[in-house]
C-alpha cells in the first residue's frame, strides 16, 4: 500500500507539472454562480430585443436586432469564469465595469470580444476592444469555449480556452455591472447564436 501511495503521488506531481499551468478544474468554492444553464435570468436585467431564454442547458439568444443581459449587481475587482458556445458569425462579448447602465458598449465599458468575423480582427475574439489587441486572433466559432477574466484595479487579464490573450493596464473604467451580449453579425446581418452554459463571478 505504501508503494502504491508513493507511485500515485508521483503521478499526480507529474500530471500537475504538465497540465497545472494551462488547466484548472472549475470549482464553486468562493464563486457566485449567475448562470448555470437552466437558471440565472433573474440575476440580470435585459436591454434590447434579443430573445434570451433557457434552452438545452444554456441561456441562449439567436434573434433580434441586439441586446444584453446586464447584471443587477455592480462589481469593482473580480474574476469571471464563463462557458459559452458561439456560431461562426456570432457577435457577442462580455462588457465589464459599465458604470452607466443605459450606455452599454465598447466606449462606456471594457468589451472582451467574441466576434470571429470582426472586420478589424486585431480587436476580434480574445481582445478588449480599443484597449488590447490580439494577433493572431483565436477562433471561438462552432464549439464550447471558456473565458477567464480578471479585473483588479487597472490590471486586466483575459484567458480564452487556457491561453492568455490579454494582459494590460488601463484605468478608464473602475466599477459597474457587467453584460453578456447578443449583437448583429458582419455588415449588420443577423448575428449567429450565443449560448451561455455557466457564468460565475468572484469578488477580489
Amino acid at each position: 500500500m505504501k508503494r502504491l501511495f508513493v507511485i500515485t503521488a508521483g503521478l499526480l506531481v507529474v500530471a500537475f507539472g504538465v497540465f497545472g499551468c494551462s488547466y484548472m478544474p472549475w470549482s464553486d468554492s468562493g464563486w457566485t454562480t449567475l448562470i448555470d444553464g437552466t437558471a440565472g435570468m433573474g440575476n440580470f436585467s435585459t436591454i434590447g430585443d434579443a430573445n434570451w431564454r433557457a434552452q438545452d442547458g444554456a441561456i441562449v439568444a439567436d434573434k433580434g436586432k441586439g441586446g444584453y443581459l446586464l447584471t443587477n449587481n455592480s462589481y469593482k475587482d473580480f474574476q469571471i469564469k464563463a462557458e459559452f458556445w458561439a456560431d461562426h458569425t456570432t457577435n457577442s462579448g462580455i462588457f465589464l465595469r459599465c458604470a452607466d447602465r443605459t450606455k452599454v458598449g465598447a466606449v462606456a465599458c471594457y468589451e472582451v470580444n467574441i466576434y470571429d468575423q470582426r472586420p478589424e480582427p486585431e480587436y476580434g475574439t480574445g481582445a478588449i476592444v480599443n484597449v488590447a489587441k490580439v494577433s493572431p486572433m483565436p477562433k471561438a466559432g462552432g464549439k464550447w469555449n471558456t473565458y477567464e477574466i480578471t479585473a483588479k484595479g487597472s490590471q486586466l487579464t483575459v484567458v480564452l480556452n487556457g491561453v492568455q490573450t490579454v494582459d494590460v493596464r488601463d484605468g478608464t473604467h473602475a466599477e459597474g455591472p457587467f453584460a453578456l451580449q447578443f449583437g448583429n453579425g458582419p455588415k449588420d446581418a443577423p448575428g449567429g447564436a450565443i449560448k451561455w452554459r455557466k457564468v460565475q463571478i468572484k469578488s477580489l
